[in-house]
């Protein structure tokens, strides 16, 4: 299964981001979405699942979606939030019970990507879909769950 990854659009898709995410069997949306089209852009791809960023703060937004979604594919658990801190703290917060401890946490906010493996755990932020900020550029990810590990591909979006 495809899992396409994005974040941080607060009310615009960046020019490339639906043809990046076209392969996608479900898309996570890391929060800050700005607008409720940008999720129904995604969703002509795929399901879309999404939780509030701080920017959706009293929108309709934050009343539609969670902080925080724990979510299950393909035997993969994987937790979906906004605002994470460093991976390696959240690492040292996650449950030890391996029922109960995540594959996978995506998180954003901070508009640049990270893809870090910290005790057997993915921590993935896609960077930002939306206008570059913070000297960052634009981007989304594509994960690959199954068989195997999970995979991660970054791909750039142009910024203009």
């Amino acid at each position: 299964m495809i899992v396409g990854v994005i974040s941080d659009t607060h009310g615009t898709l960046a020019r490339g981001a639906l043809a990046a995410l076209a392969t996608a069997e479900l898309i996570l949306h890391a929060g800050d979405i700005g607008g409720g089209m940008i999720l129904e852009q995604l969703a002509t791809i795929a399901p879309v699942l999404a939780v509030r960023g701080n920017s959706d703060a009293g929108t309709p937004l934050a009343r539609h979606h969670p902080a925080t979604r724990w979510i299950e594919r393909s035997g993969v658990r994987i937790v979906l939030t906004h605002i994470l801190g460093r991976p390696a703290d959240a690492a040292a917060g996650l449950p030890t019970e391996p029922a109960q401890r995540p594959d996978i946490v995506i998180f954003g906010h901070t508009h640049r990507v990270c893809v870090e493996h910290i005790a057997g755990v993915l921590f993935l932020n896609p960077g930002a879909a939306g206008r570059p900020r913070f000297g960052g550029g634009l981007s989304v990810a594509l994960v690959q769950i199954g068989h195997q590990s999970p995979a991660v591909t970054i791909v750039p979006l142009p910024s203009a």
